[in-house]
């Protein structure tokens, strides 16, 4: 499916970020590669602690002070008029990405929707803001513009709500209200980092369908940071799964939830809570991710990992192809390896959802 129609937005290639700490150096990204096309949606997906937030960190120029990028880039296109600009982010200083590339280019959703907004600013200021910094639009346009987005996102009575304040909304409003203001500078790219996470589970649903519709409207790119496989499955068309700073299998959705090849999804896929399971216990993958902090010899996911091969615990396994779209960094795809399917009780769950989806 590479094909030449699909138009590159943002290309990750070689990126690894140390932090320095009271403990020592943490090199929290390693040689990260990733790419993102127009008008899709790539799910970033692992646990706590995999690097998921850190690489968005990095686009969006928001790193912590005691980040450092060691090496890599950042590329990221976008168009000017009518001509197509291709800069590369990482070479930007942190007061230019605020003046040209965030709110304006990019655009970024966080989990907490009451840390985002400004307590002592109403919701249509807070909306207008941007366009009038970025855009110099005028008042009457940019109000005229940020009732239209609170429609957008599903918020009725927009002309009063433009005048409430963030603690007069509940958490699904004001998450609504999120999305309104980084959508308010027509941006190429939304980045969404565990946006649902604070909100219950019936507007969880409701803005995940709200993001999708909006991405038909606008032909928006979309990336998601999430540890929810049932939310990847929902809106993503591609998936990244990350482990220990790197991504160890990439695919579109349904090779990553149908035909998994890394142990470590195998392991977050089985962990996903099942109606069907006839199982009263919910799988945990053992052990705890590895610490960063110590260079990490072979594959990072080995001492975890029930299947590692003899060669895991001394070389780092390449990214093997499965298909065009499908790879994954695992010594299990090796042409000598030994032939090792993937638990049972996954492979059946596999097959019940296959059927469903069928």
């Amino acid at each position: 499916m590479e094909n030449e129609k699909r138009e590159k937005v943002l290309s990750i290639k070689d990126l690894s970020i140390t932090f320095k700490t009271s403990a020592g150096e943490v090199n929290v990204i390693r040689g990260m590669k990733l790419s993102l096309y127009k008008g899709e949606t790539l799910a970033i997906v692992g646990e706590s602690g995999s690097g998921k937030s850190v690489t968005v960190k990095a686009i969006m120029g928001i790193l912590s002070n005691n980040g450092r990028i060691d090496n890599g880039s950042i590329e990221f296109n976008y168009h000017r008029g009518n001509e197509e600009v291709k800069e590369d982010l990482l070479k930007f200083s942190k007061k230019e990405m605020r003046r040209r590339i965030n709110g304006k280019r990019i655009s970024m959703v966080f989990q907490d929707p009451m840390t985002s907004l400004n307590p002592t600013m109403t919701i249509g200021a807070q909306i207008m803001e941007g366009m009038i910094y970025h855009y110099k639009t005028p008042k009457k346009e940019a109000y005229k513009k940020a009732v239209s987005l609170l429609e957008l996102v599903g918020i009725t009575n927009p002309e009063k709500r433009m005048k409430n304040y963030p603690h007069q909304l509940s958490g699904g409003m004001r998450q609504r209200v999120v999305i309104a203001i980084a959508l308010s500078c027509d941006p190429e790219l939304l980045i969404c980092d565990e946006p649902t996470t604070a909100l219950d589970v019936t507007i969880q649903s409701k803005i995940l369908e709200l993001i999708k519709d909006i991405q038909k409207k606008t032909g928006i790119s979309v990336i998601y940071i999430t540890h929810d496989l049932g939310v990847v499955a929902k809106v993503a068309d591609y998936v990244a799964v990350m482990y220990a700073g790197k991504i160890v299998e990439k695919g579109t959705v349904d090779e990553i939830f149908y035909d998994p090849r890394h142990p470590y999804t195998w392991g977050l896929l089985s962990a996903m809570p099942d109606l069907d399971c006839e199982d009263d216990k919910l799988y945990t993958i053992p052990g705890s991710p590895p610490n960063l902090l110590h260079k990490i010899e072979g594959d990072s996911f080995a001492p975890r990992n029930i299947y590692a091969l003899n060669i895991d615990f001394r070389k780092e396994p390449p990214m093997f192809r499965v298909s065009d779209t499908h790879y994954a960094s695992t010594w299990l795809l090796h042409e000598k390896a030994p032939k090792i399917e993937m638990p049972r009780e996954l492979r059946q769950r596999i097959d019940s959802m296959l059927k469903e989806a069928n």
